[in-house]
């Protein structure tokens, strides 16, 4: 059985510090939502869209992902490996969101894919509270009555015209990223590089005999961008996501991340200048709403835990 890796910063150091873990496990959710939301303004780029189509969406999704495990192999402690059922039920919900989101991406605006793939935050306030034990606080449950509104304003507005099948994969693709914000918080006493590369490490080689068929050849500056989508937009953000949910609950962790929804679409617009209809601006300052809301009038206002916590580590305040 492993032995727990300590997060970024252990508790002991933050009591001395006079820093709370918690609020150092958002601080690295909120640079990984930061990095995440670079995916579209990568994937937009003039020279992965010159990738036919058909091609793109899994190529992308292949690449990114066996560059994203080649950047955490020097953090591995090889003498504290632990493959469990949780890790490939955790990497298998990884490979299947990575494929459907990128796909998603390139069938429709980056602003609907990312808002639609947070659809995954009413998924995991569910499988957090049946898998987890964990009862969100009455904060969260404000934020995600706004949330939900604004995400649902967003598919209703959004749903028609061609862009229906990108917006299916999108709504598909929060499905299984509920999946993986629920597996890395039950997996958080295994060491988070290695969580990180095995779902990479899945997730590339399930699709590479597939990718490798496809009758493209990229350039050097396709590489390039595809190697700082899998550093920059996977590999470090999951891996800053496995220290933070460590001290953090799944309910505020996906709180937390998306904020990527919300930053993601402006990258796009301020860069390469495709705009996002007003519908989604709408629906994005709901969620924002209900995000102030939670984190200033609703901080202290906690509910009590559905049920004792298991013996081990103390679940987070």
């Amino acid at each position: 059985m492993s032995t727990v890796d300590p997060p970024a910063a252990p508790p002991a150091t933050a009591q001395a510090t006079g820093r709370s873990p918690v609020l150092d496990g958002r601080v690295l959710l909120l640079l990984a939502a930061l990095l995440w939301s670079t995916g579209g303004l990568f994937m937009k780029a003039p020279p992965l869209r010159a990738i036919p189509l058909d091609y793109r969406g899994p190529l992308l999704a292949c690449y990114r992902v066996l560059f994203a495990a080649v950047c955490v192999l020097p953090l591995i402690r090889w003498n504290r490996l632990c493959w469990t059922w949780p890790l490939l039920a955790t990497a298998v919900a990884y490979t299947l969101m990575n494929v459907l989101y990128v796909s998603a991406v390139t069938r429709t605006t980056a602003a609907a894919a990312i808002f639609l793939q947070y659809t995954s935050t009413g998924w995991s306030y569910l499988l957090a509270w049946l898998l987890l034990r964990e009862r969100p606080s009455l904060g969260s449950l404000v934020a995600i009555v706004f949330a939900g509104l604004g995400i649902g304003w967003i598919v209703t507005s959004e749903w028609e015209g061609a862009n229906w099948l990108g917006n299916l994969l999108a709504l598909a693709s929060g499905l299984a990223y509920a999946g993986v914000v629920i597996g890395m918080r039950a997996l958080r006493h295994e060491q988070a590089p290695w969580v990180v590369l095995c779902m990479n490490v899945v997730s590339g080689l399930v699709l590479l005999p597939w990718v490798a068929t496809f009758p493209v050849s990229l350039g050097a500056t396709q590489w390039g961008l595809i190697a700082g989508l899998g550093v920059l937009q996977m590999g470090i953000p999951y891996l800053l996501l496995g220290w933070g949910m460590k001290t953090v609950s799944a309910s505020d962790g996906i709180l937390i991340t998306i904020l990527e929804a919300l930053l993601n679409p402006i990258w796009v617009y301020l860069l390469i200048g495709e705009t996002t209809p007003l519908t989604t601006i709408v629906g994005g300052g709901l969620i924002l709403t209900g995000l102030v809301l939670r984190y200033t009038l609703f901080r202290d206002r906690e509910l009590p835990p559905a049920v004792e916590p298991a013996a081990g580590p103390a679940s987070p305040s």
